[in-house]
């Protein structure tokens, strides 16, 4: 007989039901995903800014990405991936990152490019090709800084986790 989903706290039922590891890596696309949600924020309000000043909607883009990107590192080392060694030093990593997140800068980029070019809409609201393109980056940005920014890594199926993998935090 199985305890009601009420007497057991969310996150032990979820670990049961998913494994640590398993839960692990959800709670760190979450957080991704959050931190991205973030960044769009970052990102739009910075493009904006910089139709204002007269830049255009190309290098205002550029400028935008560089500050959103900046400030996705900096959230996702301090939360998404905070429980992960820091073995190189910021600078470093923040450089890593923006290199690795070259790819999904052309996904984003070329998302928002074609969309601007060929789509009315997105040409008079350019925040909907922001939108485009932080969705089409958002993958390959997400496994590259999990692997080889931040160094996270999930244990083989079958594998034992480690023991502070064992109970990874809801918060």
């Amino acid at each position: 007989m199985t305890m009601p989903l009420t007497t057991i706290p969310f996150g032990d039922w979820l670990q049961r039901r998913l494994g640590a590891p398993r839960l692990r890596l959800l709670l760190e696309m979450f957080r991704f995903g959050v931190v991205g949600g973030v960044g769009f924020l970052v990102d739009s309000a910075v493009l904006l800014a910089m139709l204002g000043l007269g830049l255009g909607p190309y290098g205002g883009r550029v400028v935008s990405y560089l500050v959103a990107a900046s400030t996705t590192f900096a959230l996702n080392r301090a939360w998404t991936f905070r429980h992960q060694p820091k073995s190189e030093t910021p600078l470093r990593q923040w450089a890593l990152f923006l290199m690795l997140n070259l790819i999904g800068f052309a996904c984003n980029y070329g998302a928002y490019a074609a969309l601007i070019s060929s789509v009315p809409l997105v040409a008079r609201y350019p925040v909907l090709g922001v939108a485009a393109g932080s969705l089409a980056g958002m993958t390959g940005n997400f496994l590259l800084s999990r692997r080889y920014v931040f160094g996270a890594t999930t244990p083989p199926t079958g594998a034992a986790a480690p023991a502070k993998a064992a109970s990874p935090t809801l918060h």
